[in-house]
């Protein structure tokens, strides 16, 4: 059976009728909030967690597991990373769950896919989309979290809307800040500026990545206006980290000729405003580049954590110009 995300999102008691769901699609933050909602309502059951791989390697674990149940109690058993490989072996399954339930999360699935078919065509057996949030659905994700608080004005909405950048891992991340700086459930428009530290954070990404496209100009002018906070200089450091890993798995995927399909293709997506520059970024690194400032990201977050009077800020600053001199070697 085919059912709409947002549809499902808005259900009580999900595995209450449904034996098996399949979560698929790109949306990780989506699948993620199907996965907590899950636990949330069925809190006095057991849950397993397993991976294709796990169930593919041994015959009977997935078996096992369902009828090796003490006193009876529920069972949900989550499979992540599933593709159309496992699908025998979950449509046996299925025949023999009893009040156990099965929670199904995959990637994208093509139309072709036998799994999602599966799902699809079955009357007791429910497939869900989880495609990327748009904008109407991020605000609607913020506003059902934050119902109960005062001060959720559209000011308010678009500066947690901004941040986000349209991806629900960060989205919930922002918003767990919010509901533990909030206590009063009050929520007062400079403060959460400074909490979410929006412009900050936005100036950081600017800086790094005209750093990693070799932009010696834009890269001072920017060291000079970027304010770099002691406190966040580790925070700093996972954003170059995550550049580097995604440009990383770019290099590794990219095919002659095809860089473009290759980024379009990365899982998660690269959210469609900072494509130029990955492209533009991704023409200029190659593995031992990006591995040589991985090296040095780890030596300086080792230093900053064990030489208490160090200063940060200019190793942080360092850090870009040598980027940067890289991009262009």
């Amino acid at each position: 059976m085919i059912c709409k995300s947002y549809l499902v999102e808005g259900e009580n008691q999900l595995l209450k009728t449904t034996p098996a769901y399949l979560f698929y699609g790109e949306n990780v933050g989506l699948k993620k909030d199907f996965k907590n909602k899950i636990i949330e309502e069925n809190s006095g059951s057991q849950f397993v967690n397993l991976n294709q791989d796990e169930i593919l390697k041994k015959d009977s674990v997935l078996e096992s597991f369902l009828t090796d149940s003490l006193f009876g109690e529920k069972k949900v058993i989550f499979i992540d990373e599933a593709s159309d490989r496992i699908l025998d072996k979950i449509s046996e399954i299925i025949k023999k769950i009893d009040n156990h339930k099965i929670v199904i999360f995959a990637n994208v699935l093509d139309k072709k896919s036998k799994l999602r078919s599966f799902f699809e065509k079955s009357n007791a057996l429910k497939a869900v989309a989880c495609y990327p949030d748009n904008e109407l659905s991020i605000k609607k994700v913020i506003q059902n979290r934050l119902k109960n608080y005062s001060g959720l004005t559209n000011y308010t909405l678009n500066l947690i809307l901004d941040s986000s950048n349209l991806d629900r891992v960060k989205l919930n991340n922002e918003l767990s800040k919010i509901e533990t700086f909030f206590i009063d459930k009050i929520i007062n428009d400079k403060k959460l500026e400074k909490i979410l530290d929006a412009k900050i954070n936005e100036n950081f990404n600017i800086l790094r990545d005209k750093a990693f496209e070799g932009n010696k100009i834009i890269t001072n002018n920017l060291l000079s206006e970027t304010v770099i906070d002691d406190d966040k200089v580790v925070y700093y450091l996972n954003l170059i980290n995550q550049r580097l890993i995604k440009l990383k798995e770019i290099v590794k995927n990219r095919k002659e000729g095809n860089l473009e399909n290759t980024i379009n293709n990365i899982k998660p997506p690269i959210f469609w405003k900072d494509k130029p520059s990955m492209i533009i970024q991704a023409q200029k690194w190659d593995m031992l580049k990006i591995n040589h400032i991985l090296e040095m990201n780890q030596n300086i977050e080792i230093k900053i954590k064990s030489i208490s009077e160090i200063n940060k800020r200019v190793l942080i600053k360092k850090l870009i110009i040598d980027i940067c001199e890289l991009a262009n070697a």
